[in-house]
């Protein structure tokens, strides 16, 4: 319908149906006017020539070599057909070429478009009317693109040239990302060596001898029993973790219909209570748990409390927590090195309104085990994959040096967050990381954390990008002002970036949002494999420390073979769309003696407060401690 082996043919159908419906030649057909191929498509471009008459001359000369004898009307109806015929090719290549143009628009997220194509071929050349009949349609379809069409010449020979050198330069390019990248890539050895490392730090931070110095503090929770299902009753729960808090109400019952019930409020932590003394830190909390119970009509209620406490603390009983140090913002003054747990109290106490027993201060990894735990009796294991990551496990009493007692066991909180302070990683550190780390707001501290969680994954992608941008790898060599602002890649990008549905067009729109208006297609590939290639690392780190903690819950029982379930929590293993597929395949081959089943928290850091709280309330009930 376009090309030029076809028009000339097209015209010479149209002229026979013409002929045999008595409309030109006076009805008279020749046998070359009915042969296929007698008139070439060059006929119809010297036919169409308006030039002095040039055009209706050659008709009439094509017309009679083939044997007709046509009049002054036969050769204007023959030019007719001409037209006709090569404006519906070039109206076609045009709209075509408009739904092409729209797509390079619409790739690139512009207002307008602005682009050359570049043409070759012997009917845009040599037909007089081909050319401006398709760039009048082109704009008149697309009139957001502003298009310049440029003529190729010996466009196959140096084409063909051009494509060779454009391929090379490109394979050098690749070449060049790829040996940045291999550095973000772990084997399965280097994997293993994780894992024996984080393995060593776990039985340091368990010795009393080197306890002090170990970088993963394996801190006592005196958290010794899971939920048996016999708990029952109303607890109050309390959840510090970040810059909101939430007071929880649960109803526990047991029996048949076991069932846990919540009622929740969410407060926010202003920052001059963060940041100013911890009076009125607790003073703000004591009074966020008044406006609580009194908007659950249970104003004078004294209840049971269990306190999810997410910041580092030692532990010499449940209800005692010694703040080591603040994190995630908080700088309350008078906090570190006292029992948080007091200052609740006293701060209840200043308040003159109400009474509460507090049972127990827990960790959110903690929360999320017993959470877990009340489902899968298997759950011995709570991991948090988010903002921050931490683990805690069910241990061995004989092997917790730190407390009196070898019966039984006891969870410990392994604040592995800070695994890698001493060294132990600097093998797998990158630039990027030493990057991320220095700028941070705690230097030489927390190097695995900051090698995993969400807090810092977006931040190591940017420094990346940095890099292939300043090596001319990445945006045409050419750096947004936005992309140099720290902070600026949220990790909640590495998630939408590598959704399984999401266009690169969605991709290119989240570069814009960072100032990249010029990113092409192949920047937003690459943009999308460094951001799969952090998160595969991160994702397998963890699996390889995961792998220790499980494989020495098997060694501590000597079996053979393990089954067990670690409960999760955090935004980046849920929201990721392929974290936890690496995790899990990472656990699986590190630890192939171990089956573990990971199941998701639903709200483990409050409802697993007061599971802890209905625990221990059932021990102490019984007389059993």
């Amino acid at each position: 319908m376009i090309s030029g082996m076809y028009m000339g043919e097209l015209v010479r159908l149209i002229l026979v149906k013409m002929a045999k419906e008595d409309l030109v030649f006076q009805g008279h057909i020749t046998p070359d006017l009915v042969t296929n191929g007698q008139l070439q498509t060059s006929f119809v471009s010297a036919i169409e020539n308006d030039k002095d008459k040039e055009g209706l001359v050659s008709a009439e000369k094509m017309l009679r070599g083939l044997g007709l004898d046509p009049s002054v009307e036969d050769c204007v109806a023959t030019r007719r057909v001409c037209q006709v015929v090569s404006t519906r090719a070039a109206h076609l290549c045009a709209a075509t070429l408009a739904a092409v143009l729209r797509q390079i628009r619409d790739n690139k997220a512009a207002e307008r478009l602005r682009t050359t194509i570049g043409v070759d071929g012997s009917v845009y050349k040599n037909h007089p009317q081909f050319a401006r009949r398709l760039h009048k349609m082109v704009r008149r379809l697309v009139p957001d693109c502003d298009v310049r069409f440029l003529r190729s010449e010996d466009g196959s020979g140096k084409g063909a040239a051009m494509v060779t050198a454009v391929a090379f330069r490109l394979a050098i390019q690749h070449a060049g990302r790829q040996r940045i990248l291999d550095a973000l890539r772990l084997s399965q050895e280097q994997l293993l060596d994780v894992k024996r490392r984080m393995g060593e730090e776990m039985n340091r931070g368990l010795a009393k001898e080197s306890h002090d110095q170990a970088t993963v503090k394996m801190l006592p929770t005196f958290v010794r029993s899971m939920p048996d299902g016999t708990e029952s009753g109303e607890f109050l729960a309390l959840d510090l973790g970040g810059t909101n808090f939430r007071v929880l109400l649960v109803r526990v019952r047991r029996g048949k219909r076991r069932s846990v019930e919540m009622h929740n409020k969410i407060y926010a932590i202003p920052q001059e209570a963060m940041q100013g003394t911890g009076e009125e830190l607790f003073d703000h909390i004591v009074h966020c748990i008044a406006d609580f119970l009194e908007y659950m009509g249970m104003k004078r209620a004294s209840l049971p409390l269990g306190f999810t406490f997410s910041f580092p603390c030692h532990q010499s009983k449940l209800d005692q927590g010694i703040l080591l140090k603040w994190t995630k913002g908080f700088k309350a003054t008078g906090c570190e090195g006292e029992d948080v747990v007091t200052l609740l109290k006293d701060a209840i106490y200043r308040r003159e309104e109400f009474d509460l027993d507090v049972v127990a201060v827990v960790n959110d990894t903690v929360g999320t085990m017993m959470t877990c735990g009340y489902e899968d009796p298997l759950c011995e294991v709570g991991l948090i994959v988010g903002t921050g990551t931490n683990v805690c496990y069910m241990e061995e009493m004989q092997n917790m040096e730190l407390v009196d007692g070898s019966e039984g066991k006891m969870c410990v909180n392994m604040e592995w967050g800070a695994f890698g302070d001493h060294g132990e990683l600097d093998d797998f550190s990158t630039d990027f990381d030493k990057a991320v780390d220095e700028h941070s707001a705690n230097p030489g501290k927390q190097t695995y954390e900051k090698m995993i969680s969400g807090m810092y994954l977006g931040e190591i992608v940017r420094n990346v990008l940095l890099e292939f941008t300043t090596k001319g790898l990445l945006f045409r060599g050419k750096l947004s002002e936005r992309l140099k602002t720290r902070g600026i890649f949220e990790t909640k990008f590495l998630s939408q970036i590598e959704s399984d549905r999401l266009a690169l067009r969605q991709v290119r729109s989240i570069l814009q949002h960072l100032g990249l208006t010029s990113s092409t297609c192949d920047d937003s590939i690459l943009v999308k494999e460094v951001c799969s290639v952090v998160a595969c690392r991160a994702a397998q780190l963890c699996g390889a420390g995961l792998a220790a903690v499980v494989d020495k819950i098997r060694q501590n029982r000597n079996l053979p073979e393990l089954k067990i379930t670690v409960g999760v929590d955090g935004t980046l293993y849920k929201l990721h769309p392929h974290f936890s597929n690496f995790m899990h395949e990472t656990v699986r081959d590190l630890a192939p003696q171990c089956k573990v089943t990971f199941i998701q928290s639903e709200d483990g850091s409050g409802k697993g407060a007061a599971l802890i709280t209905a625990v221990a309330c059932r021990i102490r009930d019984a007389g059993q401690c």
